[in-house]
């Protein structure tokens, strides 16, 4: 009998832009880094949609925060300072993307040293982390805009 083992892996990369001479510049880029999901990212976003039970789940926003990595049993992002709803796409077979962009205007205010980052069902306060982890923290200043990269992959 052949069994077959599924992963799911995620991946998200930040930059931070700044206008200058009409242009943006990309003054900050965290790289891509892998993530780690919740236990309830398991239960509510994976089985419990695949199933299409009560309670289930889907990505809806992209939370930037200035606390460290979420904890498996965490239902909330540490530090949260920015909320921001994304778009969502299957890029491959196994793969969907999760992409925000924050611009300049929308800047959460003050120069928040952001190190974190989590995918979330709703853009209203509250809900549960599906999966996040940190990065280096790097200041937002309030000229400059942000651009999230997230990817969800399942491997065989």
């Amino acid at each position: 009998m052949h069994k077959e083992a599924l992963a799911l892996r995620g991946f998200y990369r930040l930059k931070l832009g700044e206008e200058k001479n009409g242009k943006t510049e990309i003054v900050g880029d965290s790289g891509w880094h892998e993530n780690q999901v919740t236990n309830l990212g398991f239960q509510n976003y994976v089985c419990a949609l695949i199933g299409g039970l009560a309670g289930s789940k889907q990505v809806g926003a992209v939370v930037i925060g200035t606390g460290g990595a979420p904890a498996t049993g965490d239902t909330a992002l540490a530090g949260e300072t920015k909320r921001q709803s994304c778009g969502n796409a299957t890029v491959a077979s196994k793969t969907m993307r999760a992409t925000a962009a924050i611009a300049s205007g929308d800047h959460p205010g003050g120069t928040p040293n952001i190190s974190n980052i989590a995918l979330i069902e709703t853009t209203a306060s509250g809900g549960t982390i599906m999966c996040g982890n940190t990065y280096a923290s790097s200041t937002w200043n309030s000229n400059q805009g942000l651009s999230a990269t997230y990817e969800l992959r399942f491997a065989t």
